[in-house]
């Protein structure tokens, strides 16, 4: 009995330090926007998911407007799939930081680094303060 609550308080120790990413995710090749965040999905609007090439690289750009008066503090990330849908980064990149004002539109973009990515996947939570 001991060694089962002891396992129990691991798991629910471990489960503390999840990084949370609950959010929108925003996928290019379906073009399926997918909302976590209920509040974050009704005061962000995912206007246009294009995929364009720089230098021969696929640039990922989501185009997102403020459907809220008050400045929305985000974190985004990029991930990048081949034509199989295999994951071609080996560590995703850094979350990038964003303020998105009242009724205002913003573009998140990023290129490829890998030459294989050809579709990506965008994932968008609101930042918490530290």
């Amino acid at each position: 009995m001991r060694a089962w609550l002891i396992g129990l308080a691991v798991i629910i120790g471990l489960a503390g330090c999840a990084d949370n990413t609950a959010g929108i995710r925003v996928d290019s090749q379906t073009q399926n926007v997918f909302f976590n965040d209920n509040v974050l999905g009704s005061r962000l609007l995912v206007d246009n998911i294009t995929t364009t090439y720089v230098d021969d690289r696929p640039r990922g750009v989501v185009q997102l407007s403020s459907n809220y008066k008050g400045d929305q503090h985000i974190l985004y990330r990029f991930y990048w799939y081949d034509n199989n849908g295999l994951e071609v980064n080996t560590k995703p990149g850094p979350w990038r930081k964003m303020i998105v004002r009242g009724f205002e539109s913003v573009t998140l973009s990023e290129v490829t680094v890998n030459p294989n990515g050809t579709h990506f996947r965008v994932q968008i939570r609101e930042a918490q303060d530290d």
